[in-house]
């Protein structure tokens, strides 16, 4: 008997989740929810390796530009809609696959996530204020003296997680970690979950192609069309900031792609680091695609 079951492709970046993902998508005659924090916006698209339209029109894909920059998206909101366009698509199939490397919007939609208290947005702005005058490290330290325990979990150097994290501080005077219960919610479907890596020197080769493909594609172009908007919340994540330096004549082009790879490579790490303190992932190497996908299909069904 078929049991409604979520089959999450997840990994490190530029591993292949998106190719994998459709596969998968495919053979089940399925679509597919986005768990990336950043494809989800409609006007960066190089940098954040979307879907090509061909794999677009392949498989129907939810969270792709369904976003503009200028949207306040957050974990909560993402769970919300995420479950309910899941819900919706499993009245009709018995499965969904959901495919990203965002652990937080993962987390949320598999486990839950609490409810946080409303925060005014004077005191969003003002945090976004203080980021682009003062940069992120004193941000950083506000959030390591006043809550030690989330700013060791998190990664710090997004400050999209610093800023939610403070303006709650600021905002209740309680930390943020007070507000997560680590109870897991139970969901009506079965849970697979299908992590993907290589070795860390092919992966890491494949993070430094990609980049290279990035900057060919229009990478330096894409970003000056959204330099005004740089302040902004969704762009301040790698692949980005770095070629925003580059426009405000603070380090030269062959730097700044250099530092892409590198954040890049730094961001599957901790990507990795985050995936693998959950035990029911299964791990599988990339190279091993039709394995991978046999593995899938033999284990939605009970």
């Amino acid at each position: 008997m078929k049991t409604k079951t979520l089959i999450c492709v997840l990994g490190p970046t530029a591993i292949g989740k998106t190719a994998l993902g459709i596969k998968i998508a495919q053979q089940l005659n399925t679509e597919i929810i986005s768990a990336d924090s950043r494809q989800l916006y409609k006007e960066i698209s190089i940098g954040t390796a979307k879907p090509s339209e061909a794999e677009l029109a392949a498989v129907k894909h939810h969270f792709i530009n369904s976003h503009s920059i200028t949207d306040i998206v957050n974990v909560g909101l993402y769970e919300k809609q995420a479950l309910q366009i899941i819900e919706n698509l499993l009245k009709k199939n018995h499965t969904v696959v959901m495919v990203g490397g965002s652990g937080l919007y993962i987390k949320a939609v598999l486990e839950g996530f609490d409810e946080l208290p409303t925060v005014t947005p004077t005191i969003r702005n003002q945090l976004n204020h203080e980021l682009q005058q003062s940069g992120i490290a004193k941000l950083q330290h506000e959030l390591q003296q006043h809550d030690p325990n989330y700013f060791h979990k998190i990664d710090t150097q997004n400050p999209q997680r610093i800023i939610r994290a403070l303006e709650v501080i600021r905002s209740t005077g309680n930390t943020f970690s007070s507000y997560q219960s680590n109870k897991k919610n139970e969901r009506s479907f079965k849970i697979l979950k299908i992590g993907l890596n290589t070795t860390r020197e092919k992966l890491y080769q494949r993070i430094n192609e990609r980049v290279d493909v990035m900057m060919q594609n229009g990478l330096l172009a894409e970003v000056k069309s959204a330099q005004a908007y740089k302040h902004l919340n969704a762009l301040q994540t790698v692949g980005y900031c770095e070629l925003f330096d580059y426009l405000d004549g603070k380090t030269s082009l062959k730097t700044a792609v250099e530092l892409i790879k590198q954040n890049t490579r730094r961001f599957a790490k901790r990507q990795l680091t985050w995936f693998r303190r959950d035990d029911n992932i299964h791990w599988c190497d990339i190279e091993n695609e039709n394995q991978i996908i046999k593995f899938v299909l033999n284990n939605f069904i009970i």
